[in-house]
């Protein structure tokens, strides 16, 4: 795994954000604007901080030895334009003008396929913890950026565009401390 090299010309690239390049995206439809900010919750191994495991699945390099639950998702191609973590460090995994796979089966406002006009930003979280005041502060000084780059219409859980088949960002994401929320 190794740092993104400079992108040069794409502006999908944050300034000053850390890149650690993911395989898992591509190109998105030709003429869709970016419209949807999505917020998820992840850790890995799950309800566990700080380690490895969200860089590897991104970058599909998860070792299965490492966590019996890492066997399980060891398979799987996903990643998230943006990785918030506890202690509000901010990486980028893919282009803001690429389509990162986050969201999976998916609908907003009636619109399937919400990896193809969406930006995904993972925080280090899960359903049963309180999210970190780094993490808030890293968050909305994202969307700010954003929002200035890029038509952002809403800023939505991944539970929102997936009902019944996720539940992230969660019950311990606290949504008055989101800046500008348009939903």
């Amino acid at each position: 795994m190794s740092e993104a090299p400079d992108a040069g010309e794409d502006a999908g690239w944050l300034p000053g954000t850390r890149r650690i390049a993911s395989p898992n995206s591509d190109e998105r439809p030709a003429g869709e604007p970016v419209r949807l900010a999505v917020i998820h919750a992840i850790s890995l191994p799950p309800n566990e901080f700080g380690g490895p495991g969200i860089i590897q699945l991104f970058t599909n390099c998860l070792d299965p030895e490492m966590h019996p639950y890492f066997r399980e998702i060891q398979r799987l191609r996903v990643s998230a334009h943006f990785l918030v973590r506890r202690d509000g460090e901010l990486i980028q995994f893919v282009s803001c003008s690429r389509r990162a796979w986050h969201a999976g089966v998916s609908s907003w406002r009636g619109r399937e396929r919400c990896n193809d006009f969406s930006i995904g930003i993972e925080l280090e979280g899960c359903d049963q913890q309180a999210f970190e005041e780094a993490q808030y502060l890293t968050l909305n000084r994202l969307l700010d950026q954003l929002r200035h780059r890029y038509s952002i219409e809403a800023v939505v859980g991944h539970s929102d565009i997936a009902p019944g088949r996720k539940t992230d960002p969660g019950p311990c994401f606290d949504w008055h401390r989101v800046r500008g929320i348009s939903e």
